[in-house]
This record gives C-alpha cells, sequence and structure tokens, in this order.
C-alpha cells in the first residue's frame, strides 16, 4: 500500500505541471503578441498626431507641399522640395562614401586581422558610435570645414570644376561637408554589424570552398556572399540614421533653401529645418508646415526603408539566414 504513493502522486505532479504549462504558454504568446501590438500602436500614434498637427498645411497646400521650393514665413507660403532635396543628397552622399570602406574594414578585421587586433580595433569603431553628434556636428565646422574650403573645395573646382557637381566658391559648408560628416557618424554601424555577422557565418563555408581548391580571395567571395543579408541589413540602419541626423548636419550645411546641383553649394534637410525653425515658429500655419515636414521625414524614412528590405530580398533570393544553407 505504501509503495503505491509515490506511483500515484507521480503522475498528479506531472499532470499538475502539464496544466500550469497550458496555462503559461498562452499567456506568453499574449503577452509577446501584446508587446508587438504596441510597436505598431505607437507608430500609428505618431502619424496620428503628426496628420493632426500638419492638418492645416495639408489643407492649404496639399500635394504642392511636395513640389513647390517656396518657405517663406512672412507671406505663410511653404514648400518641402529643397529639404526634401537635401536629405537625399547627403544621405545617398554619406551611403556612397561610408559602405565601400566599411565593408572592406568588416572584412579585414573579421578574416585578416589577427584576432586580437581585430577585437581591440572593433571596441574602437563602436566607441565611435557613443559620440553624440553635437560632437561631429563641432568637428565638422571648425575642422573640416576650414580644410575642405582651403584644400579640397579648391582642387575640385581647379580639376574638376567642368562638371556640375563640383561648381562654386569654396565655402567649406554646404552639402560636402554634410555628406561626410554623416558617413563618419554612420561607418561604426557598418561596420561592428558587417564584422559580427561575417564572424557569424559557419567556418565549414570557408573551408569546403579552400578544400575544394578556392583561393584566399574565392573563399572571402564565398563568405561574404553568404553574410549578404546580414550586410545589407546593415546598410539599411545606417541609412536609418543617415535620414534622420539632425544636429550635426544642421551644423555644416549651410541652411539655406536652396536646391543646387553643386555638392559645393549650401543646403538644409528636413531635420535641420525643424531643428531651426519649430521654436520660432509663431503662426500656426509655420507650425504645422514643419510639422508636416516631420511626417514627410517619416514617410521618406519608411518608403526608403521597404524598399531596401525588397532590395535585400530580390538580391538574396528570399533568404533570411546569415549564411544560407548552413
Amino acid at each position: 500500500m505504501t509503495s503505491s504513493a509515490p506511483a500515484i502522486g507521480r503522475p498528479l505532479a506531472r499532470a499538475d505541471v502539464r496544466a500550469r504549462a497550458g496555462l503559461a504558454d498562452p499567456a506568453y504568446r499574449a503577452l509577446l503578441t501584446l508587446f508587438a501590438v504596441g510597436v505598431f500602436a505607437v507608430l500609428a500614434l505618431i502619424v496620428w498626431e503628426c496628420a493632426r498637427g500638419a492638418a492645416p498645411s495639408l489643407a492649404a497646400f496639399g500635394w504642392r507641399f511636395l513640389v513647390s521650393a517656396d518657405w517663406d514665413p512672412v507671406a505663410e507660403k511653404f514648400g518641402a522640395l529643397p529639404y526634401l532635396y537635401g536629405t537625399l543628397v547627403t544621405s545617398a552622399m554619406a551611403m556612397l562614401l561610408a559602405v565601400p570602406p566599411c565593408i572592406g574594414a568588416a572584412v579585414f578585421l573579421a578574416e585578416l586581422a589577427p584576432r586580437g587586433f581585430g577585437a581591440v580595433a572593433s571596441f574602437l569603431v563602436e566607441l565611435l558610435a557613443s559620440i553624440t553628434s553635437i560632437v561631429f556636428g563641432v568637428w565638422g565646422l571648425f575642422v573640416l570645414a576650414p580644410w575642405l574650403r582651403v584644400v579640397i573645395e579648391p582642387w575640385l573646382i581647379a580639376h574638376l570644376g567642368f562638371l556640375p557637381l563640383f561648381r562654386g566658391f569654396p565655402f567649406g559648408l554646404g552639402f560636402l561637408n554634410a555628406g561626410i560628416v554623416l558617413a563618419i557618424m554612420i561607418a561604426p554601424t557598418i561596420v561592428s554589424i558587417s564584422r559580427e555577422i561575417l564572424l557569424a557565418t559557419s567556418r565549414t563555408l570557408r573551408e569546403a570552398s579552400l578544400a575544394l581548391g578556392a583561393t584566399r580571395a574565392e573563399s572571402l567571395a564565398v563568405t561574404l556572399d553568404a553574410a549578404r543579408p546580414g550586410i545589407l541589413g546593415a546598410m539599411i540602419l545606417a541609412l536609418g540614421r543617415a535620414l534622420g541626423e539632425t544636429m550635426a548636419v544642421t551644423m555644416v550645411i549651410g541652411n539655406t533653401n536652396r536646391i543646387s546641383a553643386s555638392l559645393l553649394g549650401s543646403g538644409a534637410t528636413m531635420a535641420s529645418v525643424i531643428a531651426n525653425e519649430f521654436t520660432e515658429a509663431t503662426s500656426k500655419l509655420h507650425l504645422a508646415a514643419l510639422i508636416e515636414l516631420a511626417l514627410v521625414l517619416f514617410a521618406v524614412t519608411v518608403v526608403l526603408n521597404a524598399a531596401a528590405r525588397l532590395l535585400v530580398r530580390w538580391t538574396t533570393g528570399g533568404r533570411r539566414d546569415v549564411a544560407g544553407a548552413a
């Protein structure tokens, strides 16, 4: 009789564990679902508040707001085209300047550099990401701008001035300065994430390619192809940082509402004009136009990130893992 008690107790204990697990799993699933829905709810709330604040501007200008180059708070005429142009130009320039050397640096640190040196260099690169944007802006204003004005821009005008991109005067502040500062700011994101992705790829890919007679360079090409989804993801994150950067760009871009084909010309971005004028907007329409700029910036960020995601899916064949079949 006494020996049967443990035998009876064990099934009851297992049933109790299963009952608790049956209650915990739905609760855990509901909690995670709530978190996921909360993210979309926050985004929807941001869009709603921006649309509500921008309602006077939307009613006054409609779609002309996106194609008009006027920005006159006195006459209450507003258009986003110069700032939309400045945002896209500076972000594109930053990506062109940052992506090739940053991917090369990530490959070197992950595949070629000694392990100790790679770890130390990666730590220093990641430390660069912790520097606030105002520090980059001060550096761009007091260090980079004089150097561009005295050395780089006169050389570009003298040797490449026949191109529309390099016509103008060596002022030091403008699209070129802003693009360089943004490239430096997004470099840590690309390098650190790309390096981690390369380190996460399976070593069997390298070993198999070398065993089949591939050279070291060909083996690196195999690794890069396997890590391509992650590297493209790092580029998407860097693009988002470049599109939304405010203070550093505000300090070095020149802050004029002009559309210039020259990289030496000054301009402004949507974030910079909001930072410059939001506290000084006195009229209701001026404030609504600035809020509509924020709404346009949000839409541009979403559209470009969605396009980048589609590009990742197209270039990788829809695979999401880092190492393909590994």
